[in-house]
């Protein structure tokens, strides 16, 4: 399969502009996606953004990774209801620097003449005055054909300032620039941006540019229907400090039989033979949820690492009963709250450990995960009670020995009600 017909099958294809396919055919083409730097990682929506570079160069393409600088300081009102907040300039550049960072572990910087390359409109746009902006760029789009782009329309009702307003023509200056400078024949983006991205090659046609085409993919949505974006809420971050790889790998393995087929062609390099067999084997048992797991695993090795993979494995693993004492003693104090987030937490005061206490004590008086004694003896008797993964009986003592990471004590009810106790 060529580019586009390996896009098309993998339900990444959204819109393509005549002429794209026959190009990519011919030549090696340079082509660009832009990232604005709102927040100091990707998400996974912007994801799909990355995908489209890789697989540009996989397919003996050459990639331009965008770092909008100069659009970032004005906001994109492509999918939003109302007006960004502008960042000052020392947390853009913080994180344009960030994102540069993570664009660099999933594009191939030593690859001759395919090698990617990341650019910043600031470079270039910081050398605009206003006039001149407005006299070499501003005359070549009229304000009708501004005003027809979908994101403008859906923003008139609610408000769109000049700042945003001018955003396609700013984004359109930087294909036109890349056009002229780094001969970049072809933008990619999700398909809120085909306003904007045909914007630019109205603009390159204008001001006399060469040959310019337009890709865009759907955009990836929640299973509501809403879109995965920076300032909306239930982000899913590739950076682990915002989204830890456990609940990135968790994020995965819950995807609906309804999503999972599509996603598993969009985020795993997969090639389709296997992807149609674990497809069939899905459809013929789905309780055994053999894509999601697949999806949950190749992901989570791509984002994060295989090392990461298996410790999200093992969490999931003492989470949901499988795994050991000593699985749960290796887990550090964030994997602990990371794993352990939501359930019922209880503090009690470490001088009560100190000269130990009895296991009725402590689930009966000190934490009252139990209500009585009487039904916390019935539950010791039926072998119900666990104390981090080990069964507790009413009389065994427990002291800080017993703390994992020195702080926590992890207690069970039965095999799934957990609690977490807090020593301090």
């Amino acid at each position: 399969m060529n580019l586009i017909e390996e896009l098309r099958w993998r339900g990444m294809l959204q819109d393509v502009m005549p002429g794209t396919e026959e190009l990519l055919t011919k030549e090696v083409v340079s082509g660009y996606v832009g990232f604005d730097p709102t927040a100091s990682s990707l998400h996974i929506g912007n994801m799909v953004s990355v995908l489209l570079l890789m697989r540009l160069q996989q397919a003996g393409h050459k990639p331009f990774a965008l770092v909008g600088g100069a659009t970032g300081m004005i906001g994109d009102p492509s999918g939003k209801s109302q007006e960004r907040n502008l960042l000052d300039e020392e947390l853009l550049r913080f994180n344009v620097d960030s994102i540069r960072k993570q664009l660099e572990r999933y594009l191939d910087f030593n690859k001759g003449e395919t090698s990617a390359e990341m650019v910043n409109n600031y470079d270039w746009i910081k050398e605009f005055s206003l006039l001149r902006f407005l006299r070499e760029v501003g005359k070549h789009l009229t304000v009708n054909y501004m005003l027809a782009k979908d994101s403008v329309q859906k923003r008139l009702e609610t408000g769109l300032s000049f700042t945003e307003f001018s955003y396609q023509l700013i984004q359109g200056y930087d294909y036109y620039y890349l056009n002229k400078t780094r001969g970049v024949k072809l933008q990619m983006g999700g398909s809120d941006q085909w306003g904007n991205i045909v914007a630019g090659t109205e603009l390159i046609r204008r001001m006399g540019g060469g040959e310019a085409y337009a890709i865009t993919a759907p955009l990836l949505t929640k299973a509501d229907g809403s879109k995965f974006g920076k300032s909306e809420q239930g982000n899913i971050w590739i950076d682990p400090e915002r989204t830890s790889p456990y609940k990135f790998y968790q994020f995965w393995l819950n995807t609906g039989d309804e999503e999972v087929q599509r996603l598993i062609k969009v985020f795993t390099f997969l090639p389709q033979e296997e992807i149609d067999m674990l497809t069939r084997q899905h459809l013929e048992d789905p309780g055994r949820r053999i894509l999601q797991y697949r999806l949950a695993e190749e992901v989570t090795t791509w984002i994060h690492s295989p090392a990461a993979l298996v410790k999200a494995k093992e969490a999931t693993d003492i989470l949901f009963g499988k795994g050991t004492s000593e699985h749960l003693k290796q887990l550090s104090e964030p994997e602990i709250l990371d794993v352990f987030d939501g359930i019922p937490q209880f503090e009690i005061s470490r001088t009560d450990l100190e000269n130990g206490v009895s296991g009725l004590q402590l689930v009966a008086e000190l934490t009252q995960i139990f209500p009585s004694k009487g039904e916390a003896r019935r539950m010791f008797q039926n072998k119900g009670v666990l104390l981090n993964k080990e069964s507790l009986s009413d009389t065994d003592t427990i002291t800080t020995g017993h703390l994992l990471n020195g702080k926590y004590l992890l207690l069970q009810k039965g095999k799934k009600n957990y609690n977490l106790v807090i020593v301090r």
